[in-house]
């Protein structure tokens, strides 16, 4: 699995923001991200949430911290 979808599996199970390192954590704990397969973990994955950034995939919530962004229209009507 490439590590922006890794990213993405995680911020769906967990439902809620997270700071890279704990998705970082839980991705490898998942087994979806294979450490012997992907040479640098930490600069990778750090890459692959930047460019899901700018993607529109992925949003930043602060320092470090990132979640999915807002669903369609009338995600949050109440």
């Amino acid at each position: 699995m490439e590590p922006l979808d890794a990213a993405l599996a995680v911020l769906r199970d967990a439902g809620e923001p997270l700071h890279w390192t704990v998705i970082q954590d839980r991705a490898l704990r998942q087994g979806l991200i294979d450490p012997f397969a992907v040479g640098d973990v930490r600069k990778t994955l750090l890459a692959a949430l930047r460019d899901g950034v700018r993607a529109d995939v992925l949003e930043r919530e602060g320092t470090g911290v990132y979640r999915l962004p807002a669903g369609p229209a009338g995600a949050s009507d109440a």
